[in-house]
């Protein structure tokens, strides 16, 4: 656009930052991107905006001020209700008259932007009316510490001069939507000291294409090394409201600067039911559409396209020094990207580090009802309120769990007190989502059929503290909640690690004051998210049973080769652990399954023998350089290559269980080698889990092939002491504290010295005793695996036994 920046109008290209008491939070950061950003590459639309003194003009020229103080004051004054004082000021902008000065501004500087997309009119009478959108910006938005998100209205595809004044008009009204009344209420900011700017920005048409939202950072636990990206099928206001389901990227940050890497952490389809596009060509207006079985298989991004997102997301995220929450769409004539909207995150921003809480489930086997994605970390009880509108929003109180299909903006002051909410559609960076974190209100959003599933009334229980997968469960739970200020906790000298099970959880523990991870345990993403035994992958045609052949199918949609299936989901999972403590180490053990419970996957009867005593059966090493499992392992070594080399998290260590002879380490590091894993190629290091008496036997030995040992005393204290780990008759001999393992123990950690290698603990024992981490430590061990919640009083009692080591010398 030419310059023509007057009392009442500014172009995007003459805005900054600094101009958000002209032009509001949301104008003067596209000012400030279109003018710092854009020239580092990154696309956003161009556009003008009106000023706060045009919205002052607007209510001076109309004597609106003084009535509207009037409405405000009946209604501070319990004289009229908050749906009647927005709709009389609503009124009093509707009724107005646009002052003639002010649309002729507009529709100068509307036709100066149109000619910019339509040159060749420029000399003829023709007036080209270009399609816009056209957003609210108040003066007190996208702060630190106030989003505002929503509560002033956005119009697409808005095209033609009479029609863009009457939805400036419609703007200027919005700044008094009932639930920006009771916002601003809630932040304590005067009604009249705020002011209302209208951005009027290029539309991005994404009919056929896509759009979403990107937070740099993730939404639930504030990990800052993860970005998320949603997006669906059209415009993007049914990601934003929660209308739909969508796709679902994460992306990790640090290693985005180099383009030889793929650092996609994980892919979700989402189901995205419907399309918002435009009504007709004719400008004004849109509509939802049903999408096609194609759109709805299809994601909305190539990893090229997710990729260039987060770069962009990071140089925005890196200009302002904060987190940001970003709006982008792909245009669907040229296939460009653009950005069109970025401001601050405000909840994970204004939470303190120093402390963490921790929600957990007393009760065990609770009855689930359904699942969702998780959004707040938290458990509450509750009774169902099903909410279809506004008219279902009374008698809503700290004990009612609001059950829709998806939120709306005007809800906003019925929300704030409610206990819970679940809706059918959305994602995590939904109007739901957003309003429930900000609210400190936990959600589980997109689960299909909550409306339908539960009942006016029910008591339920609802868990976003359980990982991604946000869980709904009959009746009113017993839960837990500790409170762990972590400024508190001393440094140690013995590695303390986590012991993780699923990558659901592992960014939520991204704050403890730990090392990396122990043992992350291959399997558990293997029966969780994979389902499939990997032989079944390589080899379908074995597989005679037509209902295992249709879980299959149904299960690897999408995927032309059936065992990239196992990689990518593999790789997924991994990776997200492994990012969750980068750079510290992140050791994966290899699968583990016994023969019974590989035979448990889909299509596993057709590769297990029966054994009679599968723990000390065919697993662990042994199977590896098997004929009959080699190529399922060969897909475990191309997930593992995947997640160093293509993610970039080189801070990933192999480790291989239940190697039981010298002869089997040289086998499985050959076959390791063979499909790309080769110790020492790239920096990779290999461990062994010790928990075999041969291990320690022959530790010095071993320590000449690995690269560290991992102490497996559950395994360990069965063979030592000849105790089946399983058996509950048995259970009172199965002791790690017995001499005979304390004295393995101990002389383990003294034979992988001598050899020169690293030795951990990765076992149960310390989690549930404390003063079992004092033994270790009185040993020497290296580091110290534990379950989260053992972290506090592990770290309290490895401390407590350095300091008394410092003074006593080890016998």
């Amino acid at each position: 656009m030419k310059s023509l920046q007057t009392l009442y109008i500014i172009p995007f290209s003459e805005m900054t930052i600094d101009d958000v008491p002209k032009v509001g939070g949301k104008n003067a950061s596209l000012g400030e991107m279109v003018r710092y950003l854009e020239p580092l590459g990154v696309n956003i639309p161009d556009g003008f905006a009106t000023t706060s003194d045009a919205y002052r003009y607007f209510l001076k020229s109309n004597n609106l001020d003084e009535r509207i103080e009037k409405i405000l004051d009946e209604y501070n004054s319990n004289m009229i209700k908050l749906d009647e004082a927005g709709c009389s000021i609503r009124q009093l902008f509707q009724k107005s008259i646009f002052p003639i000065a002010l649309a002729e501004s507009i529709q100068q500087a509307y036709r100066e932007l149109s000619l910019d997309f339509m040159p060749d009119l420029q000399d003829h009478h023709e007036f080209y009316n270009v399609d816009v959108a056209v957003r609210s910006s108040a003066t007190a938005e996208d702060l630190p510490n106030a989003s505002f998100a929503g509560q002033q209205e956005t119009y697409l595809n808005i095209r033609g001069r009479e029609a863009l004044v009457t939805a400036c008009k419609n703007c200027f009204a919005s700044l008094f939507t009932n639930r920006a009344i009771a916002y601003r209420e809630k932040m304590g900011f005067d009604h009249m000291s705020v002011a209302l700017s209208v951005g009027i920005q290029k539309m991005v048409r994404a009919n056929n294409s896509s759009s979403g939202v990107m937070f740099t950072v993730d939404t639930e636990t504030g990990f800052p090394n993860a970005l998320i990206i949603n997006g669906s099928w059209g415009l993007g206001e049914n990601v934003v409201k929660g209308t739909v389901n969508p796709d679902q990227f994460y992306v990790f940050k640090p290693t985005l600067d180099d383009h030889h890497k793929n650092p996609i952490l994980e892919r979700v389809l989402g189901s995205k039911e419907v399309k918002m596009i435009y009504a007709s060509d004719e400008g004004g207006s849109t509509e939802n559409i049903p999408t096609s079985i194609s759109e709805r298989q299809s994601f909305v991004l190539t990893n090229d396209e997710v990729l260039k997102l987060a770069r962009w997301g990071v140089i925005i995220e890196k200009h302002y020094g904060r987190a940001m929450d970003i709006e982008w769409v792909k245009d669907d004539l040229t296939g460009d990207l653009y950005i069109v909207q970025a401001r601050p995150e405000t909840i994970h921003s204004m939470h303190s580090n120093g402390t963490f809480k921790n929600y957990s489930l007393k009760e065990k086997d609770p009855e689930l009802i359904l699942t969702g994605l998780s959004v707040g970390n938290t458990i509450v009880s509750g009774k169902v309120k099903i909410v279809h509108d506004t008219t279902d929003l009374s008698n809503i109180d700290s004990d009612t769990i609001l059950v829709t299909e998806m939120t709306e903006p005007d809800w906003v002051p019925a929300l704030r007190n409610a206990a819970g909410i679940v809706t059918d559609f959305g994602g995590r960076t939904c109007h739901a989502a957003i309003v429930s974190r900000e609210l400190g209100i936990p959600a589980v959003v997109g689960t299909g059929k909550a409306t339908r599933t539960l009942k006016e009334e029910e008591q339920i229980t609802i868990s976003s503290a359980e990982g991604d997968e946000g869980k709904i469960y009959k009746g009113l739970l017993q839960f837990s909640v500790e409170e762990i200020d972590l400024g508190i906790l001393p440094d140690t000298k013995t590695s303390v690690m986590l012991n993780l099970a699923t990558p659901e959880s592992a960014f939520k523990w991204w704050k403890m004051p730990v090392k990396g991870v122990g043992l992350a345990r291959m399997e558990f993403i293997i029966s969780n998210h994979i389902r499939i035994h990997p032989m079944a992958l390589v080899h379908p045609e074995r597989i005679e049973d037509e209902d295992e052949i249709r879980k299959i199918r149904k299960l690897t949609a999408g995927y032309g080769d059936l065992k990239e299936y196992f990689i990518d989901r593999l790789a997924s999972g991994i990776s997200k652990i492994a990012a969750s403590q980068h750079p510290h180490p992140v050791i994966v053990r290899t699968s583990d399954f016994k023969t019974n419970e590989y035979a448990g996957l889909i299509g596993g009867s057709y590769f297990e023998p029966h054994e009679e005593n599968p723990m000390l059966g065919w697993r662990g090493a042994s199977r590896y350089y098997s004929d009959n499992y080699r190529e399922g392992f060969e897909l475990e070594c191309r997930a593992l290559k995947k997640v160093r080399e293509d993610i970039g998290l080189e801070n990933l260590i192999v480790m291989i269980p239940f190697c039981r002879t010298l002869y089997e380490a040289d086998q499985v590091l050959q076959v390791m080698a063979d499909y790309g894993l080769k110790r020492g190629e790239n920096g990779l290091q290999i461990f062994m889990m010790c928990e075999i008496p041969s291990n320690y036997i022959l530790a010095e030995k071993f320590a000449k092939k690995f690269d560290g040992f991992s102490i497996g005393s559950n395994d360990l204290t069965q063979l030592v002491l000849g105790v089946d780990r399983d058996s509950g008759s048995m259970a009172h001999l199965f002791d790690e504290n017995d001499p005979a393992m304390k004295t393995v123990i101990r002389e383990v950690i003294e034979r992988a010295h001598k050899g020169g290698i690293k030795v951990g603990f990765c076992g149960q024992a310390p989690s549930d005793d404390t003063e079992y981490a004092k033994f270790l430590v009185d040993c020497g061990i290296d580091s110290i695996s534990v379950v989260p919640d053992s972290v506090v009083g592990v770290v309290q009692k490895i401390a407590e036994a350095e300091k008394q080591s410092e003074k006593l010398p080890l016998v």
